[in-house]
């Protein structure tokens, strides 16, 4: 009941100058809500990275070629083919907990189709190419082993492919050429969408590597293969088999370094979304400087009444007031201004990221943790700051405060 009364007089000294409160919880309400608002954007950014990640398929390694040098310079991981057919035939072989694995051949060919054409990516891959991407075959079938063995001219298209070459008609059984060579659409893929580095991954034709490498390319070594591991929990393990593998197959002896690269989708998604957990921290560390001084706010205009009512306070403690209750009374204000003020911040922290994602189509995130840990420590601030003029005002004596002019 005492709580209650203290509470009810903090509130109507509180209204006493609206204006004031009002403008004493903007600090507070600015800087909850850009907390808020700048975490969301941050959350947005990393799920955004992380579902395109995600894209790649499940529980995937990737194998790149390893990092050679030429004349002392670096050439880099990936930039030369060190991979053989051999050493896919090992990993298929002898590597347990795999459920798939492909090679990737990159190149870019003109591409033909009746009187359309166009410049696009043509990737030479294995059967297990669109279930390690979990890449759906829209229409039509995926290719054969038979095809891979035989070094077929088929080829599985994406649907920006189809609709350039072919629009609405049906893709499946016509001749596409590629480099003038001729091949047979025999299915299309699903829509994929975007891929995290900004290119339409839709617009690829997919094709035995065996064929990329002898009809397109004239490669004999991959770049990179993509394996896919039964589950989560044998990632890895897999990922230890492979490199053991490869050091025994490419000779590698202790203390060198290997000549491949063997990275899971969680280091890659890490390595990835690390700029975006950077970003976060940063924004919300600059948001959170707007919360302390709205804080300071707080305390200045809470010094500020403590002098107006002094006489008020003297005249409570005559009339037999406890230090401790204008202790309270003073607090409660302070921590009142800060949890209203908290409470709409978070309503516009909420508005503000709707806002940003329906304007400039910015991807937000608003998440639990963020609210709750933004208004506690609106509520940490309206204690920390309140509470020195709290004491003040409770230490102030009887009698000079009744005669304070």
């Amino acid at each position: 009941m005492i709580v209650l009364a203290t509470f009810k007089i903090a509130v109507r000294a509180l209204r006493r100058n609206k204006l004031r409160t009002l403008l004493t919880m903007l600090g507070i309400i600015i800087g909850v809500g850009a907390v808020i608002a700048m975490v969301s954007i941050g959350n947005g950014a990393k799920a955004q990275v992380e579902s395109q990640i995600a894209a790649l398929g499940q529980n995937v390694i990737l194998i790149m070629s390893g990092n050679v040098s030429r004349g002392g310079v670096s050439m880099g991981f990936g930039n030369t083919g060190m991979l053989t057919k051999e050493d896919l035939a090992a990993i298929r072989a002898e590597i347990t907990g795999v459920s798939g694995i492909s090679p990737e051949v990159r190149s870019f060919a003109q591409i033909a189709a009746a009187n359309q054409n166009l410049n696009t990516q043509v990737l030479g891959v294995g059967t297990d190419y669109v279930s390690i991407r979990s890449w759906p075959v829209a229409t039509g079938a995926n290719f054969s082993e038979a095809d891979v063995r035989g070094a077929s001219k088929v080829a599985l298209i994406g649907k920006t492919t189809a609709t350039t070459l072919f629009g609405y008609l049906d893709p499946v059984g016509q001749i596409i050429r590629i480099k003038s060579a001729p091949f047979i659409v025999v299915g299309t893929l699903s829509a994929k969408g975007m891929s995290m580095m900004g290119s339409d991954q839709d617009d690829v034709v997919l094709v035995p590597y065996t064929s990329a490498m002898k009809r397109l390319s004239g490669a004999t070594t991959f770049r990179s293969l993509n394996v896919q591991a039964a589950s989560a929990d044998v990632v890895p393990d897999v990922q230890n088999q492979i490199s053991e593998l490869l050091r025994q197959r490419h000779r590698i002896g202790d203390g060198r370094d290997d000549d491949f690269l063997v990275r899971t989708q969680q280091e890659i998604t890490e390595m990835a979304t690390a700029t975006s957990k950077v970003m976060t921290v940063l924004l919300a560390a600059i948001a959170g400087v707007s919360l302390l001084v709205g804080g300071i706010g707080i305390m200045n205009i809470m010094l500020v009444s403590v002098t107006e009512r002094t006489r008020e306070i003297g005249v409570r403690l005559a009339v037999g007031a406890r230090s401790r209750d204008i202790l309270m009374q003073f607090l409660i204000e302070a921590v009142t201004l800060s949890v209203v003020g908290g409470l709409i911040g978070i309503l516009a922290g909420v508005g503000s990221s709707r806002l940003l994602s329906a304007n400039f189509g910015w991807t937000t995130l608003v998440s639990a943790d963020s609210i709750i840990i933004a208004f506690a420590f609106s509520a940490a601030i309206g204690v920390f700051f309140g509470f020195y003029p709290a004491r003040k005002a409770a230490q102030l004596d009887p009698i000079d405060a009744l005669r304070y002019e």
